[in-house]
C-alpha cells in the first residue's frame, strides 16, 4: 500500500473510491487529512488542514485542559466538519484520534464529551502502542523502498510535544518499540522559572535528552550500521529550510553537521525572531529548538554522519489503517509475535515449549470458533499469552503465574495497546492455579465482555499446556469434535497419550466451567 499524491491526472481505474478523513488532536495542533481510498488499498490524499492548538502545555503542567482550550478545539473541529460535509464524507468514514496531551489530561472524558456534543465526532485517545502501530503502517512502505533501509537496521523516531516515539526495525521487522517522556514541551517545562544564558539552557536540555538516549547504548554493539529515520513536523521544517532541493515526499538525507548548526541557530533566537526569519507559526517556533536538539543528540550519540527525514506522519498511517478496515494484517500479527518472542528471550523462556503451546492454542482457537465466538485479535492475544505463560519463572517458581502477569503488563510489546497487554497478562496469569475471580483486582477491572474473553482464552490455554505436558512437542496436530455431551480432542498419529490425559484431567476444569462441557483426550492411531 502507498499514499498517492494529489494529482489531477491520477487514473481512476480501481473502481469508485470512498472518501475518508482522519483528524489528529496533538499537543501543539489539530490536523486533518482528507483522502480517497481505493479497493486495492491505495490512498490518494486530497487535502490537509492544520490549526495550531496549545493543548500540551496545559496538560503537561496542570494535568487538565481549560474550558477555553476545550471550546477552541470544538470550534476548530466544527470548522473541519463543514469541510467534511463539502467533500461529502460520512461520519462513519472519519476517525478522530487524540495523543499524549488529551490522553494525560484528567478531564479527557469531559473533552471528548464536549467535542461529541458540538460536532458529533467521537474522539479516540490512543496510547503509545497504538501510535507505534499506526506509525509502522505509515512508514514501512518508505523503508522498504529504500535500498539501505530495506535490509538494514533503522531507528524510526518522532519527537512530539509530549513524548518521543521510537521503533527499532531491521529488515522490515520491528525489534522493539519504546516511548520516552521526552517531548519538546516537556523539555521546555524543565526550564520553567530558570533564568540563565542560552548555552546554560541548552546544557540543561541536553542533560535530560542524553539520559534517555543512553538507554540505546547497546544498539551498536553487534557492529551493524544503524540508520535514523526522523519523522515529525519539526524535522520536516528544518529539512525544508536546509535542503532546498527536497521535494517534500521522498526520503531526504540530512547531514548531522547541518542539523547541528541549524539547531544552534534556532536555540539562540526567541520565538518572535524565529517567526520573522523562518516564517514559522508561534507554536512551531516554541517547540522547534527543543525537538531538533533531540534529533541532533541522537545522531551524535549513534555517531551518524546523516539522518534520513521522512515526510510520513500519523495521518498517513491512520489512512493506511482505514484502507485495511482497521484489521490486523498477517504481517502485522507476525510483528507482534516476533516482539513477544524477543521479550521471552530476555527472561530466558523455554522457547520450544512456549512455541509448541502457542501453536496448539492456535489450533484449539480455530477449531472451537463456534464455541468461543472470539475474533481474530483474540487469537493473537491467546497466541502471545501462550508463548509467554512461563515468563514469571525467572522471578519465582511458586507464584510464576502472578509474576507473568506483572512482567507482561509492564513490558512493551509492539502493536498491543495497554488494554490488550493486560488481557495477555491475565490469560498467562490464569494458565494455572486459581480460576478467574471478580475479586482479583486486574481481572475485576475489566468490562464484562473482556472478562469473558479472558476466561475463554485462559481455558483454551490450559488445554494447550496439557497437550504439551511432556514438553517433547510430539503432539503437533489435533482434531476437536463437540458431540453435544463433551469435547473430544483426537490426537492423530500418536499411540499413547496417557501422560497428557492425566494433565488434561487436571487442566480441563476451567474449560468445563466456562463452556459447560467436559473434555476427553484420545489417541487416534494411524
Amino acid at each position: 500500500m502507498s499514499i498517492l499524491p494529489s494529482n489531477p491526472d491520477f487514473a481512476v481505474e480501481r473502481g469508485v473510491p470512498r472518501a475518508a478523513a482522519v483528524i489528529d488532536i496533538g499537543a501543539t495542533s489539530i490536523r486533518m487529512a482528507i483522502a480517497e481510498i481505493y479497493s486495492d488499498g491505495q490512498v490518494r490524499t486530497l487535502d490537509t488542514l492544520t490549526q495550531p492548538m496549545d493543548l500540551g502545555r496545559e496538560a503537561f503542567e496542570n494535568r487538565r485542559l481549560s474550558r477555553k482550550s476545550i471550546e477552541r478545539s470544538a470550534a476548530v473541529l466544527h470548522r473541519y466538519q463543514r469541510v467534511l460535509q463539502e467533500y461529502g464524507i460520512k461520519p462513519t468514514d472519519v476517525r478522530v484520534v487524540a495523543t499524549t496531551a488529551v490522553r494525560e489530561a484528567s478531564n479527557r472524558l469531559a473533552f471528548a464529551d464536549r467535542i461529541y456534543v458540538a460536532t458529533g465526532l467521537n474522539v479516540e485517545p490512543i496510547d503509545e502502542a497504538e501510535v507505534n502501530r499506526i506509525t509502522y503502517m505509515g512508514v514501512m512502505p518508505q523503508l522498504q523502498a529504500h535500498p539501505a533501509l530495506a535490509d538494514g537496521k533503522s531507528l524510526v523516531v518522532e519527537v512530539g510535544g509530549g513524548n518521543t516515539e521510537m521503533l527499532l526495525v531491521r529488515g522490515g521487522n520491528v525489534l522493539e518499540s519504546q516511548s520516552f517522556r521526552l517531548g519538546s514541551l516537556r523539555l521546555l517545562r524543565t526550564l520553567k522559572g530558570v533564568r540563565s544564558s542560552t548555552s546554560r539552557r541548552r546544557e540543561m536540555m541536553e542533560s535530560h535528552i542524553k539520559r534517555a538516549w543512553n538507554r540505546l547504548a547497546d544498539e551498536k554493539q553487534d557492529g551493524s550500521p544503524v540508520h535514523v529515520v526522523a519523522i515529525g513536523g519539526d524535522i520536516r521544517f528544518a529539512c525544508k529550510h536546509l535542503l532546498k532541493s527536497w521535494d517534500g515526499q521522498s526520503l531526504a538525507e540530512m547531514p548531522t553537521s547541518k542539523l547541528d548548526e541549524f539547531t544552534s541557530k534556532i536555540l539562540k533566537l526567541d520565538e518572535d525572531a524565529i517567526v520573522r526569519r523562518y516564517g514559522a507559526s508561534y507554536t512551531e517556533a516554541e517547540t522547534l529548538g527543543p525537538a531538533l536538539l533531540v534529533y541532533t543528540i541522537l545522531a551524535k550519540h549513534l555517531e551518524l554522519g546523516h539522518v534520513f527525514v521522512c515526510d510520513t506522519n500519523l495521518r498517513d498511517g491512520l489512512l493506511q489503517d482505514m484502507a485495511l478496515g482497521g484489521g490486523w494484517t498477517a504481517e502485522f500479527r507476525n510483528q507482534i509475535v516476533r516482539s513477544a518472542i524477543s521479550l521471552g528471550r530476555k527472561f530466558d523462556l523455554d522457547e520450544s515449549h512456549g512455541r509448541n503451546v502457542a501453536e496448539l492454542a492456535r489450533k484449539l482457537f480455530q477449531q472451537l470458533q463456534h464455541e468461543h465466538l472470539l475474533d481474530s485479535r483474540h487469537e493473537v492475544i491467546l497466541f502471545v499469552a501462550a508463548l509467554l505463560h512461563e515468563i514469571g519463572l525467572i522471578v519465582n517458581v511458586k507464584s510464576n503465574h502472578k509474576h507473568a502477569l506483572y512482567l507482561i503488563r509492564h513490558s512493551e510489546l509492539f502493536g498491543l495497546s495497554k488494554s490488550e497487554l493486560l488481557q495477555v497478562g491475565l490469560v498467562a496469569r490464569y494458565h494455572r492455579r486459581a480460576f478467574p475471580q471478580p475479586s482479583h483486582v486486574d481481572y475485576g477491572s475489566l468490562a464484562q465482555e473482556d472478562r469473558v474473553a479472558v476466561s475463554k482464552m485462559a481455558a483454551m490455554l490450559r488445554l494447550a499446556i496439557a497437550l504439551d505436558d511432556t514438553r517433547s512437542g510430539r503432539i503437533l496436530e489435533i482434531e476437536c469434535v463437540n458431540d453435544g455431551q463433551q469435547l473430544v480432542i483426537n490426537v492423530p498419529g500418536v499411540d499413547d497419550v496417557s501422560l497428557e490425559q492425566i494433565a488434561m484431567r487436571e487442566n480441563a476444569g476451567l474449560f468445563r466451567e466456562i463452556f459447560g462441557i467436559p473434555v476427553l483426550l484420545r489417541a487416534r492411531k494411524s
